[in-house]
């Protein structure tokens, strides 16, 4: 595979370089926030060679490449170190639900600390298996300073954490990292044991030990982005390279052991007696929800929700219920009931991909069967919630624990290796239970094997959406837009401050900032209209949309209505494309030439 072509091929569909807020990846995913999602070509990414499947949930864009996503990722990083800085104020669009805003702020802070604790947790794992076949004592100072190297990303966890916390409040990571550091000084942890009263300036100060903590760090960098804005903008400017920081430390940290710090931990602490008191009396359940349910989290990615959850048990408890267990049995269902596809499928394409990405499964990597082989056929998406639901009811009455943070299947069994010597038995009888289980299950609800038909479109003719001047795509002030990446189209300048439906059809995409509406017409022609170039950056100022999403429309229905001369006088340029974004599809296009145009008037015809 040509990764730097890939990586450009994406860059050219996603609006390019400028268009990308944060870039990070996982193991199989590129995950992206965008200031303008209008931008982003998601049908072109997805028909990329090397592209799994493209997923936008959990307050991201995910673009699922597989086993090769960091030679992806580098070569699109190599492009944005060139790329000036610049400030964007998050959109209603970016906020999203409460829901999907938790989500991003978990999924952005965990991402970059995913391989920390994966390194420390295989050394746990192979410090276990030192240990079971007597290679390493548990009294000598081999074991004690490999057990240290193994411990050390869990128990410096808030400052890993702080480092991505501060990536997605927008704050500094020095400053996030010295709050943390603080809330681990030994100072603290020695006031921590001693358990004498303390008090700052009359205060009471709760003690608490920070060390291994999730929620508080995230909690508190999110307090310190605040500060820091208010100190950024109060502190003179002749004094504000020392006075900022001082306000910041000297404001942050008494804020974070005083108040944020104890709230925090009282969540943590709910939050794993909640998961404790389910194991105690109802041990199935939740290895056999997430049996069944793992592949809705990761396509929903809400599966992020359970990680704090997971590395919070591992760092206190030494091992942990939520998570690995019902995982295992997931990851290993779905190889299943893949590599069933792979030995029943007539299409060597098909046969081909199941073969491999099945294998990836069991081997602990999901994303690629999940959504290039379960998803598209269904019945054996089913199947593997089948498979994996029956590993997690054994898992969750055998006891099963994970003791390291790292991704359940074959290559992950040494995680499973611990204390309680039937542990690494049961998760075995898991992982057969789950696989068989899957396998069968896959084998006898089948699969539609036909090929999806492209879709076809019909003739079609679609009328100017606004009144005003006609001018060629290639004079529009962006390169998106200019150079076709989203498709063939034309422009107007429009004249008056109405935009009104183009034909019969369906609205696709309706922005909250109101700039852009997409149609998809009775006959399949996909039509996006954005009035102006960057508008987005106005956050639905001067926009006031007449139609929501799903709505059916005709022709000539007004859509939206925005005001022309205040869009202009903060400074936008109004050109308004008119892209037909599956122009693909359409052996012929033809645009009217008319100077001038009122809407109503026919301006494309297609063929």
């Amino acid at each position: 595979m040509n990764y730097q072509k890939l990586g450009n091929d994406i860059i050219q569909n996603i609006g390019g370089i400028d268009n990308i807020k944060q870039l990070t990846h996982c193991a199989t995913r590129l995950r992206f926030e965008f200031y303008d999602m209008s931008k982003v070509n998601t049908k072109a990414i997805e028909s990329l060679s090397g592209v799994i499947s493209v997923v936008s949930k959990g307050g991201q864009y995910q673009v699922v490449i597989g086993n090769e996503v960091q030679s992806v990722f580098r070569a699109i990083q190599s492009q944005m170190k060139d790329v000036p800085s610049t400030s964007h104020e998050e959109s209603d669009e970016e906020k999203g639900s409460i829901v999907n805003r938790i989500i991003s702020v978990i999924s952005t802070t965990f991402t970059p600390v995913i391989p920390a604790l994966i390194g420390g947790g295989m050394i746990k794992a192979v410090l276990s298996i030192l240990v079971l076949f007597n290679l390493v004592n548990e009294a000598s100072s081999t074991y004690e300073i490999i057990n240290f190297i193994s411990d050390a990303p869990f128990y410096f966890m808030p400052v890993l954490l702080a480092y991505g916390a501060s990536q997605k409040f927008k704050t500094s990571p020095i400053m996030a990292m010295t709050m943390a550091c603080a809330l681990l000084h030994p100072t603290w942890s020695g006031l921590v044991a001693a358990e004498s009263p303390l008090t700052f300036f009359g205060a009471p100060v709760i003690l608490v030990d920070y060390a291994s903590s999730v929620i508080p760090i995230i909690l508190s960098v999110w307090i310190m982005s605040y500060i820091e804005k208010f100190a950024e903008k109060y502190s003179p400017s002749i004094i504000k390279f020392f006075l900022k920081p001082l306000l910041v430390m000297f404001i942050s940290v008494p804020i974070a052991l005083i108040i944020v710090g104890p709230l925090g931990n009282l969540l943590n602490d709910l939050v794993q007696s909640g998961a404790n008191y389910l194991n105690a009396h109802v041990s199935w359940l939740i290895p056999m929800l997430m049996g069944a349910f793992q592949p809705f989290l990761t396509l929903t990615g809400t599966a992020w929700a359970m990680t704090p959850i997971a590395t919070s048990q591992i760092s206190t408890l030494g091992y942990e219920i939520v998570n690995g267990p019902g995982m295992l049995a997931s990851n290993i269902a779905q190889g299943g009931a893949t590599l069933a596809v792979a030995l029943k499928a007539k299409d060597e394409n098909l046969k081909s991909l199941a073969s491999s990405s099945g294998f990836t499964a069991v081997m602990g990597i999901t994303e690629p069967c999940l959504y290039g082989v379960l998803l598209k056929l269904k019945r054996p998406f089913v199947a593997s919630m089948i498979g994996g639901a029956a590993g997690g009811i054994y898992a969750g009455i055998t006891g099963l624990v994970r003791y390291a943070f790292v991704s359940p299947g074959l290559t992950a069994i040494p995680a499973f290796i611990g204390k309680n010597p039937m542990n690494v038995v049961h998760a075995v009888v898991t992982i057969i239970i789950s696989f068989v289980v899957g396998f069968v299950a896959s084998w006898i609800l089948g699969f539609k094997e036909d090929a999806p038909q492209e879709e076809t479109v019909s003739k079609d003719e679609i009328v100017a959406p606004c009144d005003g001047t006609v001018k060629p795509l290639s004079e529009v002030n962006d390169d998106v837009f200019s150079q076709e990446i989203m498709g063939k189209g034309i422009a107007i300048e429009p004249s008056t401050g109405n935009l009104y439906a183009p034909c019969d059809g369906t609205i696709t995409v309706c922005f909250p900032t109101g700039h852009a509406i997409g149609l998809k017409s009775k006959n399949g022609t996909e039509i996006l209209m954005h009035v102006g170039i960057d508008t987005v950056n106005l956050q639905g100022k001067y926009f006031s949309p007449k139609i929501q999403v799903n709505e059916e429309v005709k022709k000539g229905q007004l859509l939206l209505t925005f005001d022309l001369a205040e869009i202009k006088e903060e400074g936008y340029d109004t050109t308004t494309p008119i892209i037909i974004t599956n122009s693909k599809n359409f052996s012929s296009l033809q645009f009217e030439n008319d100077t001038t145009i009122q809407h109503g008037n026919k301006l494309i015809s297609l063929a």
